[in-house]
């Protein structure tokens, strides 16, 4: 086969892979352009463009009080996860040691067991304790679930980070924390962001933790309020309102995914080969 004909192949290939990847999305986006009492096949793309079911949607899942709880469970735990992750990995990619192993195989150990397993007893020790139910509880179980692949992946970047670079400020007088802070943290831009897209879009889609640990209707997130829509027998679900509010909920993630997304590939790269 000859290299043009082997590059058409190529190009023939990744087309097709390119319409079945972006097929659902697009029927996704014209479903939820139609009206809420419109039943035609959802295979008519942009047959009928109506912001009614954005509107219904908007309206029927409280959507500012609903993100305002998902950003503010997201923020909180992301921020504690980059800050604890950061700090753990800070001696596991410095020190060369048995100790140091071992620590790094535990911390790797969490990515084994996945919380959802356990969910039953952890619920029971908090019941015991007296944590409330409230939008800040399911924080508990994000953070302890993130640390694992996060120090993972901070920990990788940090052996690429050479420590020659801290020798001026130690001989400067500068402590540890403040080499950490000042120098080395900066340095760590590329898996910081890795770490706030991959965690930050798990914490923000997931309805498991919110939907056990929060009780009231004023502080569920925005997957927890998708549910409304499914719909019973009786009251069959508007797929044009559900998918409108699957978009609405995407759109932040989507917005923070093309901001970020140089920085994600190298984090990720990084990550990888140095870990």
């Amino acid at each position: 086969m000859s290299k043009k004909s082997s590059n058409l192949a190529v190009h023939i290939g990744l087309s097709l892979f390119l319409l079945v990847t972006l097929s659902p999305l697009a029927i996704a986006l014209s479903t939820s352009l139609k009206s809420p009492g419109d039943t035609s096949s959802p295979l008519m793309l942009f047959s009928d463009i109506s912001f009614e079911s954005y509107r219904m949607a908007f309206e029927k899942m409280n959507f500012m009080t609903s993100f305002m709880n998902s950003l503010i469970t997201t923020i909180g735990s992301v921020v504690i996860v980059v800050l604890l992750a950061a700090m753990a990995a800070y001696p596991l990619g410095r020190i060369n040691s048995k100790l140091s192993k071992a620590l790094y195989i535990l911390f790797i150990s969490g990515l084994v067991i996945p919380g959802q397993m356990v969910i039953i007893p952890i619920a029971q020790v908090f019941s015991t304790i007296g944590i409330p139910s409230n939008r800040f509880t399911p924080m508990i179980m994000f953070i302890t679930c993130s640390i694992p692949f996060s120090t993972f992946l901070y920990t990788g970047f940090m052996r690429s980070v050479p420590p020659e670079i801290e020798e001026s400020a130690y001989l400067d007088g500068a402590n540890l924390f403040t080499r950490f802070f000042r120098i080395v943290f900066p340095l760590l831009v590329p898996a910081t962001v890795s770490v706030v897209i991959t965690q930050g879009i798990w914490i923000w889609n997931d309805y498991f933790y919110p939907l056990i640990f929060v009780n009231k209707q004023a502080e569920m997130s925005l997957p927890v309020t998708m549910l409304n829509f499914l719909g019973d027998k009786e009251n069959p679900a508007q797929w044009s309102v559900l998918f409108a509010a699957c978009i609405l909920c995407a759109i932040p993630l989507i917005t923070l995914f093309s901001l970020l997304q140089k920085y994600f590939i190298g984090g990720i790269s990084a990550g990888a080969v140095k870990g």
